[in-house]
C-alpha cells in the first residue's frame, strides 16, 4: 500500500477501505484527456478509418490502421458469459455494522468486534432470467453480501426467500435446465409459467414447500430495498472454546417488506424493465440510503436432533417460535457503482469465502454451491478472477498461486512455493489468525441417499400458507391459477391440481377450477393446522410508519392550484418522499390565475402517456377548475386513476380534483368529501373544501387524524389498501 493510500485510510477508515482501494483502479474522463490507443499512443481522430481516397471517390480501407483494428477488436470482445442463473443483477456499495457482540457463538472479529464499520457490496439480482429480461417477474431474488473484512472476503450469498427448490447440489442441472425457457422455442424468458418447471417441481417433492413461497408475493418485491434476505443455508459458527452453533443468517428491511400486485408486475416489465435497479440507484442518489438489520438464529451442534426437521434441510426453515432470530447488526447501502462492467457484472461470490469462525456444515446444498460457485468464475472471469478490483480483499493476499490468464500482481523473488530454504510464506498459526476447520466425528455409510428427516415434505408447505393473511392467500390462488393456465400440457395441470390437496383443499379446488384441472373432493393430506409468526409480509411494517422513498405522481393541468400544490410537494420532501409532477404536456404548466409566459409555470417530470401510474406508489390530485374540467375530458387522466385505485395505492384529492375522482372511481362503496371534513375510504383521501391553513408541511403520520395530509401521509406508509381487494371493490374497475 502507498503513503497516499495509507494516509487515505487513516482518514476515511475501516469501513472505507475498500471505496481506497478501488480509487487506485479508477480514472475520470475530462476535457484536458486526449484519445489514446490501449498502448498509450494519442489518436488525431477517432471517426475515420485509414483509407485510400481522393475527393471525388472513396477508397478500399487499409488493414494498416491499427488502431481501427484495435477499437473495432475490442468492441467484438467486449462481452463475457453471462451467470447461467442471476444473470440480470444491480449492486451498490455499503457498510455493515455490528451493534452486539456474538462472541458466545463466534470468535469472528466481523461478528465480535462492535467498533469495526465493515465495507461490504451488495448485488441483487433475478434468478431465471436472461440479462436482459425485466426486473419484475415472478421469480426469486438474489440477495447477496461481500463483506471485505480485516481477515479477507466473506460472502453471504442468499435469496429474499429462506428456502430452496432442491435439497442436494447435485439437482442444480436439473432444475436450471427445467425453470429456463424450454429447449425447442427458447420460450418463456424468465417465467415459471411453463410445462417443464411445474413438471419438475411435481416430480420433485422436496420443491413443495419453495414453490408456495415462490407463489407468494415474496416472489414479486417493489424493491430491493424492501425486500427480506437469507442466507438460505446452514453454516456453522465456532467460538474460542471451540463450541459449535449451527447458524442461519438473516437481513430484514427498515422500510418494511412490500410487493407489488401482479398486475402491476407484467405492465411494468413493458413499460420500464428497469424499474428496480433504477429504484436503488434513486434512492441512493437522493441520500435516502436503505438499510437492513442483520440476524443469526443459532443452534448448538448438541441440539441439532432436538427437531422434526433435519436443520441442515435447506428446504426448511427454522420456525422462530422454536429458534428465535437474534439482531445483532445493520447494513447501509450508502454508494452506487462507479460503472456496472467491473463492478456489478464482474463481482463474483462464493458460498466458500468464510473467515476463521465461520464454517461450512454438512448442509449438501452448501457443499455443492461451494464447489459450483467457484467453478462458475473461471467460464465468466478467469483463472484470476479474485484480484480483478471489485473482488479484491482490502487486507494482504499472499500465497504462491502463480500465472494464469489476467494476472496482475506482480510478486518478487526467486522462490514460488512452500515449504522453501528461506522460511518465506509460512503458513499461519492459529493464533496468528489462521482458519481452522473445525474437528468433526462423522461416522456412516457410503451411499447416495440422505438422512430420514430430509424424507418429509408438506408439514413447512402447510405451515407456510397456514401463516399467510387472507389477501396473501388469495394472492397465492391468483398466481398459481395464471402460472397453469400457461401450461398447456394437461398432465402437468392435472397432477399439480392434485399436488396442492395435500397442503390445502379450499386452494386445491380454486386453482383447478380456475385451470381446467381435476377439482380434488378431498385432501390427499390433513393440513395440521398450525402456523407461525414472521412469515407474512404484515409482520413486516416499520415499527415507525414512514413516506420515504415513496413515489408519489402529482397531477396537474393549466389552471390547478398552486396552493394545494405547493404545499403537497413541500410536505413530500420534508419526509424524504419522491414527488413527480405529471401533466398533460412536459412543457410548462400555468397555475389558476397566472399569466401564461414562460417562467410563471411548473415543469413537470413527465407527461401522462409518457408515464403510467404503475410506476408510483400514490397520486395526489390538487384542484383548480380549469385543471380538473381538462383532466376529467382526459381518458388517460382517468385511467391513471383507475389503475391506482385497482393497484391498491392511496390516492388524494382537494378541492374540484374530489369530481376527477368520483368520475374515475363510480363506485357507491367509496365515499367522498363535499365539504370541508376529510373524509378517507378504502384509502381514497379527499377534502372538497380547502381552507387556509389546513394543508401543513410538516406532516406527522396518523391513522385516526381528521387532517388531510395526516391521513394520506397514513395511507401512503401502508403501502396497499388490501381491504379494497378483500371487499371485491378493486375488481369492479376495469384498468
Amino acid at each position: 500500500m502507498s503513503a497516499m493510500d495509507k494516509v487515505k485510510n487513516i482518514v476515511s477508515g475501516e469501513k472505507g477501505r475498500k471505496i481506497v482501494q478501488l480509487d487506485s483502479f479508477s480514472q475520470t474522463a475530462s476535457k484536458d484527456e486526449r484519445i489514446t490507443t490501449d498502448s498509450g499512443v494519442k489518436q488525431a481522430t477517432a471517426d475515420e478509418w485509414l483509407r485510400v481516397n481522393r475527393d471525388d471517390h472513396i477508397g478500399p480501407m487499409l488493414l494498416e490502421d491499427s488502431y481501427a483494428r484495435e477499437k473495432i477488436h475490442r468492441f467484438d470482445h467486449e462481452r463475457i458469459p453471462e451467470r447461467v442463473v442471476h444473470a440480470r443483477g444491480s449492486g451498490a456499495f455499503g457498510n455493515f455494522k455490528l451493534l452486539e457482540s456474538a462472541e458466545d457463538v463466534t470468535f469472528a472479529p466481523v461478528l465480535t468486534d462492535t467498533s469495526r464499520e465493515t465495507p461490504v457490496f451488495v448485488r441483487f439480482s433475478t434468478v431465471q432470467g436472461s440479462k436482459g429480461s425485466a426486473d419484475t417477474v415472478r421469480d426469486a431474488r438474489g440477495f447477496a453480501v461481500k463483506f471485505y473484512t480485516q481477515e479477507g472476503n466473506w460472502d453471504i450469498v442468499g435469496n429474499n426467500i429462506p428456502v430452496f427448490f432442491i435439497q442436494d447440489a447435485i439437482k442444480f442441472p436439473d432444475f436450471v435446465h427445467a425453470v429456463k425457457p424450454e429447449p425447442h422455442n427458447e420460450v418463456p424468458q424468465a417465467q415459471t409459467a411453463h410445462n417443464n418447471f411445474w413438471d419438475f417441481v411435481f416430480l420433485h417433492e422436496e420443491a413443495t414447500h419453495m414453490f408456495m413461497w415462490a407463489m407468494s408475493d415474496r416472489a414479486i418485491p417493489r424493491s430491493f430495498r424492501t425486500m427480506q434476505g437469507f442466507g438460505v443455508n446452514t453454516f456453522m459458527l465456532i467460538n474460542e472454546k471451540g463450541d459449535r452453533h449451527f447458524v442461519k443468517f438473516h437481513w430484514t428491511p427498515e422500510l418494511g417488506v412490500h410487493s407489488f400486485v401482479w398486475d402491476e408486475c407484467l405492465k411494468i416489465a413493458g413499460q420500464d424493465p428497469d424499474y428496480n435497479r433504477k429504484d436503488l440507484w434513486e434512492a441512493i442518489e437522493n441520500g435516502v440510503y436503505p438499510k437492513w438489520k442483520f440476524g443469526i438464529q443459532t443452534i448448538p451442534e448438541s441440539k441439532a436432533d432436538d427437531f422434526e426437521f433435519d436443520v441442515l434441510d435447506a428446504t426448511k426453515i427454522w420456525p422462530e417460535e422454536l429458534v428465535p432470530i437474534r439482531y445483532i447488526g445493520e447494513m447501509e447501502l450508502n454508494r452506487n457503482v462507479d460503472e456496472f462492467f467491473p463492478q456489478t457484472e464482474q463481482v463474483a461470490f462464493c458460498t466458500a469465502h468464510m473467515v476463521p469462525g465461520i464454517a461450512h456444515s454438512d448442509d449438501p446444498l452448501l457443499q455443492g454451491r461451494s464447489f459450483s460457485y467457484f467453478d462458475t468464475q473461471l467460464s465468466r472471469l478467469g483463472i484470476n478472477w479474485q484480484e480483478l478490483p471489485i473482488n479484491r480483499p482490502v487486507c494482504p493476499v499472499m500465497n504462491f498461486n502463480r500465472d494464469g490468464q489476467g494476472r496482475q500482481t506482480i510478486t518478487k523473488g526467486t522462490v514460488n512455493y512452500w515449504p522453501n530454504r528461506f522460511d518465506v510464506r509460512p503458513p499461519a498459526t492459529y493464533q496468528e489468525g489462521a482458519y481452522q476447520d473445525p474437528p468433526q466425528s462423522v461416522q456412516g455409510v457410503k451411499a447416495r441417499t440422505k438422512s430420514a428427516k430430509f424424507r418429509e415434505h408438506y408439514n413447512q408447505a402447510q405451515l407456510f400458507y397456514n401463516s399467510l393473511s387472507p389477501h396473501e392467500k388469495q394472492h397465492v390462488a391468483s398466481a398459481f391459477a395464471f402460472e397453469l393456465d400457461h401450461c398447456d400440457d394437461p398432465v402437468v395441470y392435472h397432477r399439480m391440481s392434485e399436488r396442492l390437496a395435500a397442503i390445502d383443499l379450499e386452494l386445491a379446488q380454486s386453482v383447478a377450477e380456475m385451470v381446467g384441472g381435476t377439482k380434488p373432493t378431498k385432501a390427499t393430506r390433513k393440513n395440521h393446522g398450525k402456523s407461525t409468526k414472521n412469515i407474512s409480509q404484515m409482520a413486516f411494517l416499520p415499527s415507525k410508519p414512514t413516506v420515504a422513498t415513496r413515489r408519489v405522481a402529482v397531477i396537474i393541468a393549466d389552471g390547478f392550484d398552486k396552493v394545494a400544490y405547493d404545499a403537497i410537494m413541500t410536505a413530500l420532501k420534508a419526509s424524504k418522499a419522491f414527488p413527480f409532477t405529471i401533466g398533460p404536456r412536459r412543457s410548462e404548466i400555468f397555475p389558476e390565475g397566472a399569466e401564461k409566459k414562460p417562467g410563471n409555470g411548473v415543469m413537470p417530470e413527465h407527461h401522462l402517456e409518457g408515464q403510467r401510474s404503475t410506476l408510483f406508489d400514490a397520486i395526489f390530485v390538487p384542484g383548480g377548475a380549469e385543471s380538473i374540467a381538462t383532466l376529467k375530458k382526459s381518458g388517460r387522466a382517468v385511467h391513471w386513476v383507475r389503475e391506482a385505485f385497482g393497484h391498491l395505492k392511496a390516492i388524494g384529492a382537494t378541492g374540484e380534483a374530489v369530481q376527477l375522482l368520483a368520475q374515475a372511481i363510480e363506485l357507491p362503496a367509496i365515499k367522498m368529501s363535499s365539504d370541508d371534513k376529510v373524509v378517507e375510504s378504502y384509502g381514497v383521501v379527499t377534502l372538497a373544501k380547502v381552507s387556509p391553513g389546513s394543508l401543513k408541511e410538516v406532516v406527522t403520520i396518523a391513522k385516526e387524524s381528521t387532517d388531510f395530509l395526516q391521513q394520506f401521509w397514513y395511507q401512503m406508509s401502508q403501502y396497499k389498501n388490501f381491504d379494497r381487494e378483500l371487499d371485491g371493490l378493486s375488481s369492479q374497475l376495469a384498468y
